[in-house]
């Protein structure tokens, strides 16, 4: 069961000044003041930007190793833990396992609230232990109040076993920062519709996912200067972007891309690698290879 004691004074519990008349205000005041209120959560995230970074060193530490990404979280946090880890798959180009979203009462949570399941801390611990949780994974507890028992029952299973942990949470000096490494608090303020931490609450810990994944990829060699050169392209639109993408970074035309690109068998890093340094697939595969998949490194280093 959750403890309620103290729940009232959290800033995600408490009620927003601006919105005391919400259920009366004009809809254009309405819109105006959540409009003025999300303006809120961007400054709010720069505050932890410095708790960002070092939560990104770990996880791109994590991922040299041969880790793993996994957040976890209950409703809201569990559906945006599970949304990012989703789409890392066809941004970057990596396998599914490799960013696991996992989400208290399992799948079916995704549309339906599981009663119950977010009160079981052994559930966190379940659901890690299921998995194979490793000492070189990390492991990202996501919960706006900061409390939530799968989280934290998740974070002392990952510390016990050795993996990274580090704690998204919407209140100061929380529970779960406590659990984890590395805290991460953003505090957006009182939601407009009291206690609905879906709002700002889940708009604040999407900004800091976006930073968390993009970042890490960024430090793995997914990006070439700010192209995604390891996207897969599984459909039309994607094929397009993946031509656009080897067009831009090595400066030739669409039919000079669709040739390199047919012969990298699908690879923009491989394409690109190839157009620039004017060699063919296997040479291009061992300077990506010598440069960890780092195109920026491997295109500085063609003279080895």
């Amino acid at each position: 069961m959750i403890d309620l004691e103290g729940i009232e004074g959290m800033s995600t519990e408490t009620r927003n000044d601006r919105t005391m008349e919400l259920d009366a205000m004009p809809l254009s005041d309405l819109l105006r003041v959540m409009n003025d209120e999300d303006s809120r959560v961007a400054g709010a995230v720069r505050e932890e930007l410095p708790h960002i970074e070092e939560a990104v060193r770990r996880i791109v530490a994590s991922f040299k190793a041969g880790g793993r990404l996994i957040y976890m979280g209950a409703g809201t946090s569990g559906r945006l833990g599970i949304l990012d880890a989703a789409e890392c798959v066809p941004t970057f180009g990596v396998p599914p396992s490799m960013v696991v979203g996992l989400i208290a009462g399992g799948k079916g949570a995704l549309t339906k609230a599981v009663e119950g399941a977010e009160d079981n801390c052994g559930l966190g611990a379940q659901d890690l232990e299921r998995i194979g949780l490793e000492p070189r994974d990390s492991v990202v507890g996501i919960a706006a109040s900061g409390r939530t028992p799968y989280v934290l029952g998740g974070l002392d299973y990952a510390r016990k076993v050795g993996a990274i942990t580090v704690a998204v949470s919407c209140n100061k000096d929380s529970l779960v920062s406590k659990a984890a490494d590395v805290a991460i608090e953003v505090v957006p303020g009182p939601e407009v519709l009291t206690g609905s931490t879906r709002l700002k609450a889940g708009t604040a810990q999407k900004l800091v996912l976006n930073m968390i994944s993009t970042a890490s990829m960024v430090g793995i060699g997914k990006v070439y200067k700010n192209l995604m050169v390891d996207v897969v392209a599984t459909n039309n639109k994607l094929k397009v972007r993946a031509e656009n993408i080897v067009m831009t970074a090595a400066e030739v035309g669409r039919e000079t891309a669709r040739k390199a690109l047919a012969e990298a068998e699908g690879s923009c890093k491989a394409a690109t690698v190839m157009l620039l340094l004017s060699c063919g697939k296997t040479e291009a595969a061992r300077k990506l290879q010598a440069a960890e998949g780092h195109v920026r490194k491997a295109v500085e280093r063609r003279a080895e």
